[in-house]
């Protein structure tokens, strides 16, 4: 169990026990010694599902990256290929069987389509000679791997090129598949709202999904009120500002994949008396960031100019529970103080290691470059005029944002943005970082339009905003899905509604952190659940849409 998923309103355990029985029960399908070859991007996500400790107990003995040419050796019965449908994939897979099957002693060959089977990609198998091979030609529907108690990714790098550049609905499909497994495992979702035309979509894709299933009625007590599909390009701006929560900012500046970052080592290494700093470590600092580690979970959502003060809290606390021991004298004492000292250490350890992140947050928030971009990023965002121009070479990507609506070219048309930005207060001028009473202390004023589109769902409704709602891209709808007599739902005084919030594109750890915020509103009145085609900044998300010239 990881424990880490069950602790808010909705245990996600539930859906990561599913997909790990899934895995067990198709490795036990190729009884025997095996060995997993797999497509390296599949590495990450599987990381979050099952360790190797578990391929271990069902006779893993050997792993490889997909590559070209000859597979490593391996003395094993079953070779095992994990991969994304792609086309490309196929023809090293077909090099890596051939040459095997020159190699002498025959293997059994197994292919595992992540997260659909392909029938293009089986016909390349076949036109290349090797579809015959495979024993077991399956699919393993994971769709969205849990990431913290309240998050879900489907960690689909292209999703949000394929749906708004090339019109490929692949994505979608799979993010309809995805909500059905959700809805076998807790319960049919009675209300739809979605705005955006893949919102649109990937809704139709679930209601008839519904309708096929009609034989089996799904008699679970439902556990989300509401489920709300929200399309990225509703919200093109909120990616580029550069976020300004301890989480946001370690995405920004470091990367964060699949819940771990890697760091500068020297930050890290241990420091000795006297050796002047020599024999530094050279290889990255690799941790993992989720909310089984408690002072995470304290800070993460935090604006970065609050974090400072509660790890100096924390330093104090902890050197106080250490100058415990000098106290502790009699022997109960004494074991009482030795009981607590793993959880004290681990604690000490855990706040060395952020203080070192803040430390080096901290250099490149206070340097000139940071705080020019800032500024520029604000003055756009309250609705002063900017320039901006960039060379010739990014041409084709310029050509990929506007297709993407985040450039338009400036005709004598009306702009819609502050009609947008006073109804939906986006900018807010007295902002208290440390203890925030708005959504928009995670940029530091402006409030994510995305998260704004939410909250006021969730209260007054949405005909409030009716408008504006006409402004932003693609329709804007509400769908009821009946639920069986005696699975409706009756609320309790002071219970809080469970709204899943989808969003189509890829969302920012700083709209994450102000949905948890409206969560732990004391008079919220909703608590989300968020999922997402990718965990995604503003930077890996143009890199998705750049086009490179040469």
């Amino acid at each position: 169990m990881a424990a880490h998923l069950s602790y808010g309103r909705v245990n996600l355990n539930v859906l990561r026990e599913a997909v790990r029985r899934e895995l067990r029960e198709f490795l036990d399908k190729c009884a025997g010694s095996k060995a997993i070859v797999w497509d390296e991007y599949l590495t990450g996500p599987f990381g979050l599902i099952a360790q190797y400790s578990l391929l271990k107990e069902h006779e893993v003995e050997k792993m490889f990256t997909l590559k070209g040419n000859r597979l490593p050796a391996a003395d094993v019965k079953n070779i095992i290929f994990f991969v994304r449908p792609r086309l490309e994939l196929m023809d090293i897979i077909a090099e890596n069987v051939l040459s095997e099957d020159r190699r002498g002693p025959t293997r059994d060959f197994h292919i595992l389509f992540v997260p659909r089977r392909s029938l293009l990609c089986e016909q390349r198998l076949k036109d290349l000679g090797v579809l015959g091979s495979f024993i077991h030609r399956e699919e393993y529907s994971l769709d969205l791997i849990p990431f913290d108690g309240d998050l879900l990714s489907m960690e689909s790098e292209g999703a949000f090129k394929e749906c708004y550049l090339e019109g490929d609905q692949t994505s979608l499909y799979h993010a309809a598949k995805g909500l059905m497994t959700l809805q076998a495992l807790y319960g049919t979702i009675p209300q739809i709202f979605g705005k955006g035309e893949c919102a649109r979509q990937v809704a139709n894709m679930m209601i008839r999904m519904k309708r096929e299933f009609t034989g089996s009625q799904n008699s679970i007590f439902p556990v989300f009120d509401n489920l709300l599909l929200l399309d990225r390009n509703v919200d093109l701006l909120t990616p580029l500002a550069t976020q300004l929560t301890y989480e946001g900012l370690i995405d920004e500046i470091y990367g964060i994949q699949n819940s771990y970052v890697k760091l500068p080592p020297e930050k890290f290494a241990p420091k000795k008396q006297g050796d002047g700093g020599k024999d530094l470590p050279t290889e990255a600092k690799k941790l993992q960031l989720n909310s089984a580690e408690e002072l995470y979970a304290e800070i993460r959502d935090k604006n970065f100019n609050a974090v400072g003060s509660v790890l100096s809290k924390k330093a104090k606390i902890i050197s106080a529970a250490f100058e415990e021991r000098h106290n502790a004298k009699t022997v109960g004492e004494i074991k009482q103080f030795v009981s607590q000292l793993p959880h004290m250490q681990a604690a000490r350890g855990s706040l060395a290691n952020h203080t070192s992140i803040a430390e080096l947050i901290k250099d490149v928030t206070t340097s000139e470059d940071f705080f020019d971009k800032l500024t520029v990023e604000q003055e756009f965002m309250s609705g002063i005029d900017t320039d901006k121009t960039y060379g010739y070479e990014h041409i084709l990507t310029l050509h990929n944002l506007e297709k993407a609506g985040l450039l338009k070219p400036q005709t004598g048309g009306r702009n819609n943005y502050p009609t947008i930005r006073k109804t939906l207060r986006l900018w807010m001028d007295d902002v208290n970082e440390q203890n925030p009473t708005d959504i928009s202390y995670v940029y530091s004023g402006y409030a994510p339009l995305s998260v704004r589109l939410a909250q006021l769902l969730s209260r007054p409704g949405w005909r409030s905003i009716e408008e504006v709602l006409r402004i932003l891209p693609g329709p804007h709808f509400e769908e009821r899905q009946p639920l069986p007599t005696g699975l409706q739902k009756k609320r309790q005084p002071g219970e809080n509604r469970v709204t899943l919030i989808f969003f189509l594109g890829g969302v920012t750890f700083a709209e994450i952190a102000a949905l948890r915020f409206l969560s732990q509103l004391e008079d919220g009145g909703t608590e989300y659940v968020i999922a997402t085609t990718k965990l995604m900044n503003g930077t890996s998300w143009i890199e998705a849409l750049m086009e490179k010239p040469f």
